[in-house]
């Protein structure tokens, strides 16, 4: 029998989980990351970055090279079976049973987990994802995002508490995209845990309370959303001037300036978490210096710049 674990206020727990192929390429290196009970956690990163690789680790499909992971604290490699059964997954790929009905591919995951035969649970989760119209349908014939769907359905058969979304969205149209959405926070409004990787940074800007950035196998940052975003986010204040200038004025070197190939607009580069931005002295130097403008709009940097912008300072 299994010793049961003392419960962590962690759904998911990786130390030192480094992964090299046989070729010798080395996919992760060294991670550590913590994923709490409850959280929608977006792991970022371009392609060959090693997300699919670690979420393959966690989920105890593939063997790391070194370190221990844990889900609902368990051992995924010691406790294959039980920690299996906590967890949901969604691949990228599109492997479905192509001549099996929807209702038939969904209840038959449920069961290869041990779970007892529940056909209200399947009905509702086929109604969640708009797939109860298309439950007596072979897969072959859905389209690519209705498959998708069917993906999402076998890994919620068993009722996981943690599931992981590896590009759920990819191919999926934008109103399919969105009723996915609004499952995942139905989900984690039950205590699910969400982990997904994506390549639609707004979603994860949208979605997740927490961000990791993965690049060259190396998790180089882990940050609340939130915070992330003030400490690494910048925002821009677009000057439009009433006329166009050749230069910029002398004596402003202390500020970010831009000035605009065709020299209509200036752009001003701030910390908005800083006590003084700096704006009303700029404008009135500008104004000193004979320069007037017309139009003021503020830009805020999105979780695509920030993310771009981590991502080059790896390299």
């Amino acid at each position: 029998m299994t010793e049961q674990a003392t419960p962590t206020p962690h759904a998911v727990s990786v130390r030192g989980i480094s992964k090299t192929y046989k070729g010798g390429f080395q996919a992760l290196k060294s991670i550590d990351l913590d994923i709490r009970r409850g959280e929608i956690f977006a792991l970022l990163g371009p392609n060959g970055a090693g997300k699919t690789t670690l979420i393959s680790i966690i989920c105890g499909i593939v063997k790391p090279s070194a370190g221990t992971v844990s889900a609902d604290g368990h051992d995924v490699l010691r406790d294959y079976r039980l920690t299996r059964a906590k967890i949901g997954l969604v691949p990228q790929e599109l492997s479905t049973d192509a001549f099996e009905t929807v209702w038939a591919a969904v209840r038959f995951s449920r069961g290869l987990f041990g779970r007892a035969r529940d056909d209200r649970h399947i009905e509702k989760v086929l109604r969640d994802l708009s797939l109860w119209e298309k439950k007596d349908a072979k897969i072959m014939t859905l389209s690519g995002g209705m498959k998708r769907r069917v993906l999402i359905a076998k890994a919620l058969a068993h009722e996981p508490s943690i599931l992981f979304l590896d590009e759920p969205t990819a191919g999926v149209d934008v109103e399919l995209r969105h009723d996915m959405w609004e499952m995942v926070r139905r989900l984690r409004a039950t205590g699910v845990t969400v982990i997904l990787t994506t390549h639609y940074i707004e979603e994860a800007e949208e979605m997740a309370d927490r961000v990791g950035v993965i690049t060259r196998g190396e998790l180089i940052l882990v940050e609340d959303k939130r915070a992330l975003m003030r400490k690494l986010g910048k925002k821009q204040l677009s000057i439009s001037l009433k006329s166009p200038i050749q230069a910029l004025p002398q004596g402003l070197d202390e500020y970010a300036l831009e000035l605009a190939d065709d020299g209509a607009t200036i752009t001003y580069t701030f910390d908005a978490q800083g006590e003084d931005t700096g704006i009303a002295v700029l404008l009135r130097k500008l104004g000193d210096r004979g320069v007037d403008f017309k139009d003021l709009h503020t830009l805020e940097s999105s979780l695509e710049d920030i993310f771009v912008s981590l991502v080059r300072g790896t390299r």
